[in-house]
């Protein structure tokens, strides 16, 4: 996973690395079928970001003739060959999964038929389906009468038509058709005998009709095989600060649908002769990625398959509510006397939600300030800020414009808030805004008062119930000051006198967040040198960065207990020759999406633990502004250290991370207990909240 002579694993085959470990939950039996369907999704749609961005820019690089001093990446053209290596090797570990999964469902009375295996009832079905439904949501290509080839949307899959005659075999046409899938479901219920369920997919609902949809013409054969581009979907924001931010971000949004072409995926199946028509008319060589595939592409579409037609699923336990928080109850009287820690999915995200409409209806706040990056469509979050404008609150809100994929939903909320009377910062030109902080201002009769919250996710209540988060939830005098002086920084960055990196109670990027946890494992280093206890826990989702992956290598040669916790790139080695005890590192894939960062230093038996939104990688230290939170409150820290210690003891779904990222799984030893970490944790927070309602009833 890296060069020989280089004490770091590349960064992009350590992401398809973690891909893998997707892959692997899909491939495990003991998960239910429709959970294995939903992690192919993920898998594939993992893939098509990874080609969009990761590719994308590799791909640039090259072309640019530069070493490519971009994080990790030296060799962009020696990275793309192992790129299409290893992506051809899992294309061909996905399809054996995909054709064994198809046998499971088949198992449990479950069909996805093709066109070519219907029943005279399923075919009327289906004939009348594409009439009512599906006739006018497509428009053929006949892409051979067409100068310039059209623009193929790379959020779309389409047919590639081979259009003949038996009465002239050299009379020979192609066309494409887009299939509809942003209009009709990809997956259509079929008329089925009882007790079984006949699924097929809309490709070859359209595949059964194109004799009706070329009816116009003399064609009496006809083939169709799916097709999928992937495009470059990198915006490059112009860093003039006199450039107008959303002008360039619209202009990027539409130079993404120009983006060249980082991939194209094809029906290994497809006729020779069609599939070198479209690679000459797509402008591809035989040394860009092409990839030949099974008959079904844009797995992404079955984390939405069916859930219904499945008996057996179990539904994910419920979110509860934090004991302290339970409705009815004020929330700001609560974090007057205590600091509440919210660990999602296990507890409800409808605190946030609550705490935001009390804010907005208390006559004495008078300010509430957020950050927003990914929203929910249908946001509660928005609901309860405009609430409070319509309240005469002042409301700030931070609309992050180059959340990737986000953007136009993004710009949607920006144009809706400010209508209502929001003020709302577009964040900074060359810099993201990624922290997750919110503040809220009430001046009462006797005295004023902050409160706010800081989280490692989003505020989104739907990725809320499926990403594992942390949020803090404090009325903290020197954390709010801390949050109060990060809001002042973004909306007015010029004033050196509201520079983070003045203020020391959150470490914020890209001012002194490397440097801050550097000096914390500085501690731990110095600590094992004096023959004392020194042991840190990493928790992130990528850990990138050479500077902080070269100290914690420091800390491993001094003798300092390692753990790492990383859920998806893992460019540190764990074993090396100098190290006094190797790093102890491991990946967690389970049902929900490991998505917290926490970090825990020993400190002499005191521990020193704090809460980030920022993984370790350069993206996030330098270009990004982000915050990290101490947590104060001893009862807190433990319960953090407690929840690390779990997933530590992960041996069902975690994998070891070792120099050669082979995803082995963690063996349970004998005379050890089975510990699924997701499921312990929930357990854990179950019993923590059953012992606090006692004691508050007592």
């Amino acid at each position: 996973m890296s060069n020989k002579n280089e004490p770091w694993i590349i960064r992009d085959l350590s992401w398809l690395s973690f891909n893998e470990r997707v892959l692997q939950e899909a491939k495990d039996n003991s998960n239910h079928p429709y959970e294995r369907l939903n992690f192919l999704g993920i898998f594939s749609n993992n893939l098509d970001e990874f080609f969009r961005v990761r590719v994308a820019a590799l791909k640039r690089m090259h072309l640019l003739g530069k070493a490519a001093r971009m994080h990790l990446e030296e060799n962009p053209q020696w990275i793309l060959d192992k790129i299409q290596h290893i992506v051809i090797a899992q294309q061909h570990d996905f399809d054996r999964t995909y054709a064994q999964l198809i046998r499971v469902l088949k198992d449990n009375s479950i069909f996805i038929k093709n066109e070519s295996q219907l029943n005279e009832f399923q075919k009327r079905f289906i004939q009348k389906y594409f009439g009512e439904k599906v006739r006018t949501q497509i428009v053929p290509l006949m892409i051979e009468s067409i100068p310039q080839m059209p623009l193929l949307n790379d959020k779309s899959i389409y047919l590639a038509c081979v259009l003949g005659s038996k009465n002239n075999p050299l009379m020979s046409h192609f066309a494409l058709i887009e299939i509809p899938t942003s209009h009709l479901p990809r997956f259509v219920r079929l008329p089925s005998q009882r007790d079984t369920h006949d699924i097929i997919l809309l490709e070859d609902i359209i595949r059964f009709n194109l004799d009706h949809i070329f009816a116009a013409f003399n064609f009496d054969i006809f083939s169709g095989h799916i097709i999928k581009v992937t495009r470059d979907a990198e915006i490059d924001i112009d860093n003039d600060l006199s450039a107008n931010l959303i002008e360039e971000l619209q202009k990027g949004l539409k130079g993404r649908k120009k983006g060249k072409t980082t991939r194209f995926i094809y029906d290994r199946n497809i006729e020779p002769h069609l599939l070198n028509y479209l690679i000459k008319r797509l402008n591809l060589t035989r040394r860009d990625n092409l990839i030949a595939g099974g008959r079904i592409h844009n797995f992404k579409d079955f984390m939405h398959f069916p859930a219904e037609v499945f008996r057996d699923i179990k539904p994910r336990p419920a979110a509860f509510s934090h004991p302290d928080l339970a409705q009815p109850c004020r929330i700001m009287d609560v974090l007057e006397r205590k600091d509440i820690m919210l660990h999602f999915p296990y507890h409800s995200f409808d605190a946030i939600i609550d705490l935001l409409r009390e804010a907005a209806i208390d006559p004495f706040v008078k300010s509430i300030k957020i950050s927003c990056y990914r929203l929910s469509k249908h946001s509660k979050v928005m609901n309860a800020l405009l609430n409070a404008v319509r309240n005469g609150k002042k409301v700030t809100a931070v609309i992050e414009l180059r959340a990737r994929f986000d953007e136009e939903a993004n710009l949607a909320w920006k144009t809706m808030l400010e209508e209502e009377g929001v003020e709302v910062l577009l964040g900074l030109p060359d810099k993201k805004i990624h922290a997750k902080i919110c503040l809220i201002e009430r001046h009462g009769l006797d005295k004023k008062q902050s409160y706010g919250f800081i989280g490692t996710g989003n505020f989104n209540e739907d990725t809320a119930g499926l990403y594992c988060d942390h949020c803090l939830l404090t009325s903290n005098r020197k954390i709010t000051a801390g949050i109060r002086q990060l809001f002042h920084y973004i909306k007015d960055p010029g004033r050196k006198s509201l520079s983070p990196e003045r203020y020391k109670t959150l470490p914020v990027s890209p001012f002194n967040m490397r440097s801050h946890f550097m000096k914390c494992i500085d501690a731990e280093i110095k600590a094992a040198k004096n023959k004392k206890s020194a042991k840190m826990i990493l928790k992130v989702n990528s850990l990138v960065d050479r500077q902080l992956i070269q100290k914690i290598y420091e800390a491993a040669e001094a003798g300092v207990e390692v753990n790492l916790i990383v859920r998806g790139i893992c460019c540190a080695q764990t074993k090396r020759k100098s190290f006094k005890r190797p790093i102890h590192a491991i990946s967690i894939i389970d049902q929900y999406l490991e998505h917290a960062r926490v970090f825990v230093f020993h400190n002499g038996g005191k521990p020193h633990v704090y809460l980030s939104s920022a993984d370790w990688m350069v993206r996030n230290l330098d270009h990004r502004v982000e915050a990290a939170c101490p947590v104060y409150n001893a009862e807190l820290r433990q319960e953090l250290i407690d929840i690390l210690n779990i997933q530590l003891s992960e041996n069902v779904k975690g994998r070891f991370l070792d120099n050669n990222q082979r995803n082995r799984y963690i063996k349970r030893q004998e005379g050890v207990a089975a510990t699924r970490s997701q499921l312990a944790v929930h357990q854990y927070l179950l019993q923590k909240a059953a012992a606090a309602r006692e004691e508050i009833l007592s």
